[in-house]
């Protein structure tokens, strides 16, 4: 492809390429080849495979073609553009669940092939996914593996297709010949990684993790993403309305207070208006850019000194809301589906914990009444069905009792009491019948705070208290819950000594910077070191529940289905006349998932929308 033929990157490391590489890449292009293709596959214990498409969107993507790999140095591209037939040969090998299915990014994968009405199975060996529980918080791209552990530098698409922009190419306009050693490169790498990583997660104690919990659940993300969620888009539309009102008044309201007319985009402008012409404040903070910092942050703590900031904080909300969700989420409805597809990510948080985008579910607000209505254009597919939102209660601090083995907080949990009331009587002395709103508000801030290794300073910072106050608070706290100080104390010096903090199924977490010089790193790390086996132990739970409830939903029969992972929460949408077993399967199973020094509970809620449901 006209160029050297090895290839140096910015560090100054050599990588091999495509063209020092001794290499056997064929395209299989007649059906008589693609028959003899598959009886080899049907002989192997495993195989990697790669599709090449038109798009990264599942739903609306065509089949250019299938890259298989079953040893090294050796692969094929199966050029299946405009013949199903190429599919059909194919099938019985990619649904033989005796023969191991190997891939990079495999839920991609996974779906092509079932918009297709094939059904992959076989053991997974996901690499990304691999990679992502060795070492969390690196990249796990084909290139980046590929350069780190074979020193082989992969041919880039762009290479093939162009930059992106209006004028890059669709795979399916480029020659069969070319996309032949591009695709097949792909699947001979993914398999050579497949050797290196397995035996790494083998060594590391991973393989357990991976096996039981990380591939099953790709196959049920794959799922959850291809069925994807109702919305609501009249009653978006209406909020929209609604919300553009209201923000319309406020911005007047601003102008008002304000003197003036002015861009409240504008950072530049509104500085000038709060600093130099209603002067809010003295010893004004400034960015590096040399002009007034309007920061949220910066506004809340001026909250007090003018009416207009409370204002423009509402301005601001009303304005995310609409850019963010109320607008965004109909655009994000797919043509051919009516329904929005979230991608959930498997290898983004370092804790374990899924992520997801377009949109991203874990971000909708759930605090203010303004972002709760958002929930409500979530709604079922059936009209005569509806929504079950089924959450874990108080996960967290479960598992910090679990961990910790404090016997006041196993206690609590044991006899089903409110845990923020029974933190709160213990600190303030009182009995629990007289603990106040207050009272509790500030124990569950403590609760949720010292897990989080908050400090005194932090905590009168939430709670609006001296910090002489927020002081006594901890040490009461930590003089009624001496296990959950010692687990504290415990978990810095474990990701001492080993450079990792783990959770329960062995999930590990790098932290380098426990034993930094600098105070505030290590105070970083130390952090982590105590949450990251609370936070990692209760995403390892929620993934499993996630397995055993969608199997048995496959089990039974039935048609409702999982739709949506929100922090500790699952969200089904239920056909018509299934409540009653969807709750039972959910509740069954989210509790049985784990076995705790104390009982996990989930709270289950049914609607017509996700905030009925909820």
């Amino acid at each position: 492809a006209g160029r050297d033929s090895s290839e140096q990157d910015a560090s100054g490391a050599v990588f091999k390429t495509i063209n020092d590489v001794p290499h056997d890449y064929r395209l299989v292009v007649s059906e008589r080849d693609v028959q003899q293709l598959a009886d080899f596959l049907g002989k192997q214990k495993e195989f990697c495979f790669d599709t090449e498409t038109t798009s990264l969107d599942t739903h609306t993507a065509d089949l250019v073609g299938i890259s298989v790999s079953a040893e090294p140095g050796k692969a094929w591209f199966v050029y299946t553009w405009n013949n199903e037939k190429i599919m059909e040969i194919l099938r019985p090998v990619l649904e033989n669940e005796k023969i191991g299915k190997i891939g990079q990014n495999m839920k991609f994968d996974l779906a092509v092939m079932a918009h297709r009405g094939i059904n992959v199975k076989g053991e997974l060996f996901d690499t990304m996914v691999a990679h992502y529980l060795l070492q969390p918080e690196e990249r796990h791209s084909m290139d980046f593996l590929a350069r780190k552990f074979l020193g082989y530098n992969p041919v880039p698409i762009t290479e093939l297709i162009g930059e992106k922009g209006k004028n890059q190419l669709s795979m399916a306009q480029v020659k069969p010949e070319e996309v032949s050693e591009y695709a097949a490169e792909d699947a001979d790498v993914t398999l050579q990684l497949k050797h290196i990583l397995e035996k790494l997660l083998s060594e590391a104690g991973l393989m357990q993790l991976f096996r039981e919990i990380e591939m099953p659940l790709v196959r049920v993300l794959t799922e959850m993403e291809c069925t994807g969620v109702k919305i609501d888009t009249e009653a978006l539309n209406d909020y929209a309305l609604l919300l553009t009102k209201e923000m319309n008044s406020v911005e007047e309201e601003i102008y008002s207070l304000a003197g003036m007319r002015f861009n409240i985009g504008s950072p530049k402008q509104l500085g000038e208006v709060l600093f130099e012409k209603l002067k809010i404040a003295e010893n004004v903070k400034k960015t590096k850019t040399k002009q007034y910092a309007t920061s949220e942050e910066v506004l809340l703590e001026l909250k007090g000194a003018h009416p207009v900031v409370e204002k423009i904080l509402d301005y601001r909300s009303y304005k995310k809301l609409l850019s963010t969700y109320v607008e965004t989420l109909p655009r994000l409805i797919n043509p051919k589906t009516g329904k929005i597809h979230t991608s959930y990510n498997q290898t983004i948080v370092a804790t374990g914990r899924l992520s997801s985008t377009n949109p991203n579910l874990q971000n909708i607000p759930v605090r203010d009444e303004r972002g709760r209505e958002i929930r409500k254009a979530f709604i079922p597919s059936d009209p005569q069905g509806c929504l079950l939102s089924a959450d874990y209660s108080q996960i967290e601090l479960r598992i910090m009792a679990h961990f910790s083995e404090d016997p006041s907080m196993i206690e609590a949990f044991e006899r089903g009491e409110d845990i923020h009331i029974a933190t709160a009587a213990k600190i303030y002395k009182v009995s629990r019948e007289n603990v106040t709103r207050e009272m509790r508000n500030r124990a569950k801030t403590a609760n949720f705070g010292i897990i989080y290794g908050i400090s005194a300073f932090g905590l009168s910072q939430r709670l609006g208290i001296p910090r002489r106050e927020a002081e006594e608070l901890i040490r009461e706290y930590f003089h009624n819950f001496p296990g959950v100080h010692r687990y504290m104390q415990e978990a810095i010096r474990k990701a001492r000594e080993k450079g990792y903090a783990e959770t329960m199924f062995g999930r590990r977490r790098f932290l380098p910077e426990i034993n930094s010089q600098n105070g505030n790193i290590r105070g970083m790390a130390e952090r982590n070191a105590i949450n990251t086996p609370i936070q990692g132990t209760a995403a390892d739970i929620i993934k499993l529940a996630m397995i055993s409830v969608n199997k048995r939903l496959h089990q039974q029969k039935l048609r409702s289905r999982m739709i949506m992972q929100v922090h500790d929460e699952l969200v089904f949408d239920v056909a018509p006349g299934e409540v009653e077993v969807v709750k039972e399967i959910a509740v069954q199973e989210m509790q049985n998932a784990c076995r705790l020094k104390v009982p996990l509970v989930v709270d289950v809620g049914t609607g017509a929308n996700w905030l009925e449901a909820h």
